[in-house]
């Protein structure tokens, strides 16, 4: 289970989406893509249910305007949350409902207005929560440590509704489970295709433009990063690639070129090897070990070994990086803050 939230200025605008269908398909796109997948484009929300409130979007829109009054001090009074399941994985409308209950009581908000809403457009099922941040008493909900708050509920929902159970995101995780490898499926694939288009090109345009071909967005700065065509942002260090790596390899292999074009003694190389089929055995022999001992020595030989290995190197089974002393880390940036305070 994976779980989002945000913080909103309008609740209008988040009502609308949560409740409506999306508004890049037309009625027949809406139709065509349902027979073609078994999903439900048309009329796609199902609110589970209405909390100290009710009515369409404007309706809501306004009741929750009405109490955010109460309290002028906050500036996002939207609550937005998803919870999303695993593929293949499905909860019946009674639960999904009591897991909008158990968001609700977990972010402060059960005793606010709130609705609880299931889309029926993805194979993955998902429900949406829109609250109000501000309760009848005039007092907001706490915003402090939400991340967290998600991380821990959706650990304990899987558990309990026997569901698929999800790595939480490092920051959330004991020094034990950083150590575990985590296999993510869309770096894997975009470090295969660095590593197979770096194969090929011999220059950094050709590169960027195969990159695209693939569907990638390249972004390249002091850094370099990858879009996917989900609009997943990834950086080429974290996949092994950095713009440092990437620029060695391309140079390595201009300069392989460059040698190779005009390396003498690979002329004399071919030549002593299409000897080898006018010569007695143990001539043949002794020749095969002189074109082998001066390719190896040569100076190609030299940046095609050092060239290969760095691409052995990157292409290794990537492992959790060492984890960090987070008192350290944080002992740091406040030594840090101190020293800017002075200043």
């Amino acid at each position: 289970m994976i779980g989002s939230i945000s913080l909103g200025k309008s609740f209008y605008h988040c009502i609308s989406y949560c409740m409506e269908d999306k508004r890049q398909l037309t009625e027949e796109e809406k139709i065509s893509l349902s027979k073609s997948e078994g999903l439900q484009h048309c009329n796609r929300a199902e609110v589970l249910e209405y909390n100290k409130c009710f009515g369409n979007k404007y309706e809501l829109a306004e009741q929750f305007n009405d109490v955010r009054k109460l309290s002028k001090r906050v500036e996002k009074p939207v609550l937005h949350m998803s919870l999303r399941l695993a593929p293949e994985e499905t909860l019946t409308r009674q639960q999904f409902t009591e897991i909008g209950r158990a968001l609700a009581k977990e972010f402060g908000v059960y005793e606010n207005q709130y609705l609880t809403i299931l889309h029926k457009d993805t194979r993955q099922q998902h429900i949406h929560l829109v609250a109000n941040r501000v309760g009848y008493n005039g007092k907001a909900a706490s915003t402090s440590n939400n991340f967290l708050k998600m991380d821990g509920l959706c650990r304990r929902l899987e558990k309990e509704y026997n569901l698929k159970e999800v790595l939480s995101a490092r920051r959330f995780q004991s020094k034990e489970q950083r150590l575990i490898p985590r296999n993510d499926s869309r770096k894997e694939q975009l470090r295969n295709n660095i590593r197979k288009i770096l194969e090929k090109v011999e220059n950094y345009s050709d590169f960027d433009q195969q990159m695209k071909a693939l569907g990638y967005t390249v972004l390249k700065g002091r850094g370099i990063s990858f879009i996917d065509n989900k609009k997943v942002k990834i950086k080429g260090s974290e996949v092994g690639f950095s713009l440092a790596t990437i620029n060695k390899i391309l140079h390595l292999k201009y300069q392989l070129k460059i040698r190779q074009a005009n390396q003498k003694s690979t002329k004399n190389m071919r030549t002593d090897s299409e000897t080898l089929h006018s010569v007695s055995a143990s001539q043949s022999v002794l020749l095969q070990k002189l074109v082998r001992a001066r390719y190896e020595n040569s100076p190609v030989a030299a940046i095609e070994k050092e060239l290969s290995g760095l691409l052995n190197q990157l292409l290794k089974p990537e492992y959790v990086e060492e984890s960090i002393n987070q008192e350290l880390l944080q002992e740091a940036k406040k030594k840090k803050n101190r020293l800017k305070i002075r200043h």
